[in-house]
């Protein structure tokens, strides 16, 4: 008599295969609804941003809120209903100030005091992107090692990211920082 241990690795295989596929098919549905909220929820011109922790009335971020080389993670918000758009990670968006003599001419046009706003979702995998490297003022992802330098529009430097973080355009209301228009493309990750 044969214990499984001695049976051929095939039945092993087979059903480490069978696990991870129908583990896949469960996680599949959630996460396309994590993905896709409905249009309407997505930032919109005018809205206003507010830190990521906020959990009811918001505070609106000033430019001066942002220092430089202290990337600031935020939604951004409904000025006339108060309503926080962070029902999608995807609408969650990182805050660097950088001088605006550093700007590119892609860049410059999105920036508000030199702050530029951009998608804190990876485009490879869907990781957060919110790490600071100071000597080369890139923001990385945590998970893989993407790198974009926001000074260039968030081109991508480094890494297995297939594009370019999101630009989201900011303009200031007094000193308050103002969604000025959509992403410039889809957020999330393609890979």
């Amino acid at each position: 008599m044969t214990s499984r241990i001695d049976e051929p690795l095939g039945w092993q295989r087979r059903r480490v295969i069978r696990i991870a596929v129908a583990g896949a098919a469960a996680g599949c549905a959630p996460l396309a609804a994590w993905a896709q909220p409905a249009t309407g929820n997505r930032p919109t011109a005018g809205d206003l941003l507010c830190s990521d922790e906020a959990e009811k009335d918001p505070v609106a971020i000033s430019a001066k809120d942002v220092l430089p080389g202290k990337p600031m993670l935020v939604y951004p918000f409904d000025p006339a209903t108060r309503q926080i758009r962070n029902e999608s990670r995807l609408n969650k968006l990182v805050l660097v100030r950088l001088a605006e003599a550093d700007l590119s001419a892609e860049a410059k046009p999105r920036a508000a005091a030199g702050v530029l706003a951009f998608s804190a979702v990876c485009t490879h995998q869907n990781c957060d992107v919110k790490t600071w490297i100071a000597a080369d003022k890139s923001l990385v992802c945590f998970c893989h090692a993407s790198k974009f330098l926001p000074a260039e529009g968030g081109r991508v430097a480094a890494g297995p990211a297939p594009r370019a973080l999101p630009a989201l355009a900011l303009m200031l209301k007094g000193d308050q920082l103002v969604v000025a228009g959509s992403f410039s493309t889809p957020p999330g990750g393609t890979a």
